[in-house]
């Protein structure tokens, strides 16, 4: 299934995409897209509707693909391209930083480039969204606790991220730096995880053209790694790194400016489209 959340900021309704590409209204069945709804009992219940008989929904903006998100983890360096491309090497164990919930936003939202940024960045990747809790999880059994995948646009500003005194969060975690969605697309619909084309245009430009097979850590090991850590919720997203690409890699670095425009999406799980505003 390809579940999502139309309307207005704060008042989205859940819904789901049909066969046909008709937006169903499911609001007469589940409060909205998270928390038990994405359980594996919730999941089941849902597909047990019949599409047709539910309300069409006009079209509107769409809002981020999972609601009531507790966590918003990242892994950062998961490429190894990517990993050359910035000069460092491959970690020995995944590298985890936090991007704050409120960062998160719709897929096609206006993206703020904060006051104070000079070098604002982009990154494909595919996001993990977790149906029930998980901890102390094997690889093996991992993707038992996953409800499904998403596009997450992982936005940084490098200057913020790694010139300025302390940890990562900082330059991940400004308003609009988290765009999830258009849709949560539940895991029987995803064949291979680590078999999924990424793409990112900035300005109709090709800039990231990769694959998740490249990722060194793949999404069963990062869901059962971080299950050792802390518990996973239903809701929380992992977003899993990004291939190479992106503009601090780049020769001179090219970073976004205001009246950009970045296009985004992962094969079978959507795009999104986004204008670079400065944040006045």
């Amino acid at each position: 299934m390809k579940l999502m959340r139309v309307g207005e900021a704060g008042r989205e309704k859940p819904a789901l995409l049909d066969a046909d590409g008709k937006i169903r209204d499911l609001s007469g069945h589940v409060a909205d897209i998270g928390g038990e709804a994405i359980s594996p009992a919730g999941l089941a219940k849902i597909a047990a509707i019949d599409p047709n008989s539910l309300p069409e929904l006009g079209a509107g903006r769409i809002g981020a693909c999972v609601a009531g998100t507790g966590k918003f983890i990242c892994i950062g360096l998961n490429f190894s391209d990517h990993a050359a491309e910035t000069g460092a090497t491959v970690p020995p164990e995944p590298v985890i930083f936090m991007k704050a919930t409120s960062a998160i936003t719709g897929p096609n939202d206006t993206v703020l480039i904060p006051r104070g940024s000079e070098k604002t960045d982009w990154e494909v990747e595919l996001g993990v969204v977790i149906g029930k809790t998980a901890k102390y999880v094997s690889e093996a059994d991992a993707l038992d606790y996953v409800a499904g995948y998403c596009v997450s646009h992982d936005v940084s500003e490098r200057a913020f991220q790694t010139e300025r005194a302390g940890q990562w969060t900082k330059g991940k975690s400004c308003d609009t730096f988290g765009p999830i969605g258009p849709w949560l697309v539940t895991k029987d619909e995803i064949a291979d995880p680590q078999n999924l084309g990424m793409w990112l245009k900035v300005n109709g430009q090709t800039m990231q053209n990769g694959s998740s097979r490249t990722m060194v850590y793949g999404v069963a090991h990062i869901v059962s790694y971080l299950s050792q850590f802390m518990s996973l919720h239903p809701g929380d997203v992992i977003s899993t790194g990004t291939p190479p690409g992106v503009g601090m890699g780049m020769k001179p670095p090219r970073y976004l400016r205001d009246g950009d425009v970045v296009e985004l999406g992962i094969e079978g799980l959507g795009s999104q489209k986004q204008s670079f505003v400065a944040d006045r």
